[in-house]
């Protein structure tokens, strides 16, 4: 079957899961469903698991992620561990469709400045992506890349602002280095719904994606307690990437 009729059952089935549910109380979300993330790590001995899709669409290929596994576990207080295994896909205009296991990415979110009233938390998040996908189908780097960006974020009240960046290693040297900046702020609309808007700016030959300066708009639905559907689309204004969207179901425990 075509993967992009693959997409779209998968986002129906997604979205009429959670209209079943009740409302419950509101999580503040943080990182997913943006590129820009957070220096709020998951509370000590709770998780997050996430099951998403993700898609880019630029002038010569469409290509992202479906689904996309991703667990957040808080191992220790303010630290956080990091996994994400997606199944890839890659399709050239005009060329067949490649899919696959793609790059394993993960990581340690460390929070080293508690936030005050007059104080933002601060955080580090070091990923590594591993080179578990098949970069001959383009499902994958071929070598290990290395993000290590530092994170800020205040709130007040329903209001919340966080970004910050870092640099790109790539091992890849066919490919190159790079750096990802971004900053977001977003609102607690009500206990069931918040919204966002991220500005951001990546560097050519980063993980995601091509260079650009965009932005992205999106938020969260509380399904019950422990049920959200996160969701997001937008573009670079450079329009070297046309599009970008991304969908996820999170469970938290």
């Amino acid at each position: 079957m075509h993967l992009q009729r693959l997409t779209r059952r998968f986002r129906r089935v997604i979205f009429l899961a959670g209209y079943v549910l009740g409302f419950g109380s509101s999580r503040l979300l943080a990182g997913p469903p943006f590129f820009t993330d957070d220096p709020d790590p998951v509370d000590y001995h709770h998780g997050e698991a996430y099951m998403a899709s993700q898609y880019w669409r630029t002038e010569s290929e469409g290509y992202g992620t479906v689904p996309q596994m991703e667990a957040n576990y808080g191992a220790y207080p303010n630290l956080q561990l990091h996994v994400i295994a997606p199944a890839q896909f890659d399709r050239p205009s005009g060329g067949p469709t490649m899919y696959g296991y793609g790059d394993t990415e993960l990581g340690a979110k460390y929070r080293f400045i508690q936030e005050s009233s007059d104080r933002p938390q601060v955080g580090i998040f070091p990923l590594v992506e591993l080179p578990t996908g098949d970069a001959s189908r383009n499902l994958g780097n071929g070598k290990a890349q290395i993000y290590t960006p530092l994170w800020i974020q205040k709130s007040w009240g329903p209001w919340t602002t966080y970004g910050g960046g870092g640099f790109w290693y790539n091992a890849n040297r066919r490919m190159g280095n790079g750096d990802f900046e971004g900053w977001l702020l977003q609102r607690d609309l009500s206990k069931a719904l918040t919204l966002g808007v991220e500005i951001f700016h990546r560097d050519g030959n980063t993980v995601d994606g091509p260079t650009g300066t965009g932005f992205n708009a999106g938020g969260q639905i509380n399904f019950g307690e422990h049920e959200h559907l996160l969701f997001s689309a937008g573009r670079d204004f450079s329009n070297v990437n046309l599009l970008t969207d991304y969908l996820a179901w999170q469970w938290t425990y």
